[in-house]
């Protein structure tokens, strides 16, 4: 246990303990399960994360604890490391291209540009080119600023090996993280253009819209049909929406959301939950769709989710 998150205060009785305890977890839950959502991409496997953290925080001796974040913190990040490793050998058997589960946020984690970068879609994906424990490692410095020996005990690695390890995650992110920042008006134009696009089917509209290198990837999980491969270029991704688009005419609903902290769409058919289609903006054009039709991941699109780099909200004062 780090030092400076002791204390030598007297420990509670049971009951004052339980109280306490299941307080200061309620207040620091946001944060929790956005540290484990960042390092999984996983709402499910977040939250059956913090259902192990708060089982290993129920025993602690609060009274010794001095910085609660930073151990409830390390508690979630052990977890979420232990089940990461498991996580990589499950998308190895994946069908098609794996796609963060995507989650409803309020419009206020927009205003955290820095959590909301960290959510991204495309975030998400730059960090799975990262080994686990880098993805820890990056996630709990850059993200949540967390001390060197904190995250060295998280990881079971020295402060040191922590900080080597920190220098070759930020090289690898910084050649694949999305470039620019896209203001909450632009994004807002470039998605309603594109939503006109799919209401309307028409191929240059579509095409209008789209950036010339434009990506789109799909995640059915082999439970529903989806494209297997990435599609590049404006006109193979117009003509692939403007092609199934027809085929769903008058079943179709087309609703704006935020998803991840950015822009998307949250289609619908015959009023059920088809597809989310979060985007990506550069430069007034989408360069970026990220389609998820695997209905395991859906769940999350019904309500919104409340992500945090603090406890108290995405813009609580630290």
């Amino acid at each position: 246990m780090d030092e400076r998150s002791v204390d030598t205060a007297k420990p509670l009785a049971h009951g004052g303990h339980m109280d306490l305890a299941t307080e200061v977890f309620i207040a620091h839950r946001n944060l929790l399960f956005t540290v484990a959502y960042e390092m999984l991409g996983s709402a499910t496997d977040a939250e059956d994360v913090l259902q192990e953290t708060w089982l290993r925080w129920a025993k602690v001796d609060l009274g010794v604890v001095r910085d609660r974040r930073a151990y409830l913190v390390r508690i979630t990040a052990r977890q979420a490391l232990s089940r990461l490793r498991t996580l990589g050998r499950r998308k190895e058997s994946y069908v098609g291209p794996w796609l963060p589960e995507p989650l409803l946020t309020a419009p206020d984690v927009a205003e955290d540009v820095e959590l909301a970068d960290s959510v991204s879609m495309a975030m998400l994906l730059v960090l799975e080119t990262l080994t686990p424990t880098e993805r820890a490692v990056f996630v709990l410095r850059e993200v949540f600023e967390l001390e060197y020996d904190e995250i060295a005990e998280a990881v079971d690695k020295s402060p040191a090996a922590v900080r080597q390890i920190l220098h070759r995650a930020r090289a690898h992110v910084a050649t694949r993280r999305p470039r620019g920042v896209v203001s909450t008006a632009e994004a807002h134009r470039a998605l309603e253009a594109f939503q006109r696009a799919v209401e309307t089917g028409d191929l240059q509209d579509l095409l209008d819209t789209l950036a010339p290198d434009v990506v789109l990837l799909a995640d059915g999980g082999g439970v529903v049909q989806a494209v297997v491969r990435p599609i590049v270029g404006p006109d193979r991704v117009a003509r692939l929406l403007a092609g199934g688009l027809p085929k769903v005419a008058g079943r179709m609903s087309v609703e704006p959301a935020q998803i991840n902290g950015g822009p998307a769409l949250i289609i619908r058919l015959d009023d059920e939950i088809d597809n989310v289609v979060a985007v990506r903006v550069h430069e007034g054009r989408i360069n970026g769709l990220y389609i998820v039709r695997n209905p395991d991941k859906l769940s999350r699109i019904k309500r919104e989710t409340s992500v945090a780099r603090w406890p108290g909200g995405p813009m609580a004062t630290r």
